[in-house]
């Protein structure tokens, strides 16, 4: 893997938000990031897909219903 990919690019994000914190203890990790890689990653897609919802569901490897739920809960459709 290299140093270009999506996992390293993660690890250093981590690594400046644990300094960043400093003393302090993180809360709500898991949320946060999901919520922080899920919008971008369904903004890419949708794209790719030219907002073919039924494309772009396969391709993720979800149900319609739920892309659709998703892609309504970062605002990215009406």
């Amino acid at each position: 893997m290299s140093d270009n990919s999506i996992d390293a690019s993660i690890r250093v994000s981590l690594e400046r938000y644990f300094i960043d914190l400093g003393e302090s203890e993180p809360a709500g990790m898991y949320d946060m990031l999901l919520r922080t890689v899920e919008k971008p990653l369904l903004e890419e897609v949708m794209k790719k897909a030219n907002n073919n919802q039924s494309k772009a569901a396969q391709w993720l490897g979800l149900n319609r219903n739920t892309l659709r739920k998703k892609l309504l809960e970062h605002g990215l459709t009406e």
